[in-house]
C-alpha cells in the first residue's frame, strides 16, 4: 500500500468517524490508526533483530534470494528474504550486496527504498558486477 492511501485512509476513517459518531468516532478512528502504526513497527523491530543476528551480508544461497528478488520489492521484504544485513557497496543509488558460501552473490540496487534492478554474479565471473542486464 502506498504512503499516500494508508494515510488518505486514515483521515477518511478520522473523517467517518466523526460524522457518524462524533468525538468517540475520531478517538476510535485515532486508536486505530496507533494500533496500525504500532504494529508495523514491531515487524520493523522483528526483522531488524532476526537480520542483526546473521553475518553480515552472508545468505544460505545467492541463486534461492536472486530468483525470489522482484523489482519493486522495499528493503524491509529484502532483509525479510536474506535474512541478514547486505553488504553496502554504495550510497547513490543505494546498492547492497549479499554472497553465499560458494562465492555466488547478489547486488542490489534500491531507489526510494524500493528494488529496481539487481545482478547474481558467480565466483568465475570476472566482469564488472553491474555491467550484467538485470534479471526481472
Amino acid at each position: 500500500m502506498s504512503d499516500v492511501f494508508g494515510w488518505g485512509l486514515a483521515v477518511l476513517g478520522t473523517a467517518l468517524g466523526y460524522v457518524f459518531y462524533g468525538w468517540r468516532g475520531v478517538a476510535l478512528a485515532v486508536s486505530v490508526i496507533v494500533f496500525w502504526l504500532l504494529l508495523q513497527f514491531s515487524r520493523a523491530l522483528r526483522v531488524m533483530r532476526i537480520a542483526g543476528q546473521a553475518p553480515m551480508g552472508r545468505v544460505p544461497s545467492a541463486v534461492m534470494l536472486q530468483a525470489k528478488l522482484r523489482t519493486g520489492l522495499r528493503l524491509m521484504e529484502i532483509l525479510l528474504l536474506t535474512q541478514s544485513l547486505g553488504e553496502k557497496l554504495s550510497d547513490e543509488p543505494e546498492t547492497y550486496r549479499w554472497t553465499d558460501d560458494s562465492g555466488a552473490s547478489v547486488t542490489v540496487e534500491l531507489q526510494s527504498g524500493r528494488c529496481t534492478r539487481w545482478v547474481f554474479a558467480r565466483p568465475a565471473d570476472t566482469a564488472d558486477e553491474m555491467g550484467g542486464a538485470a534479471a526481472s
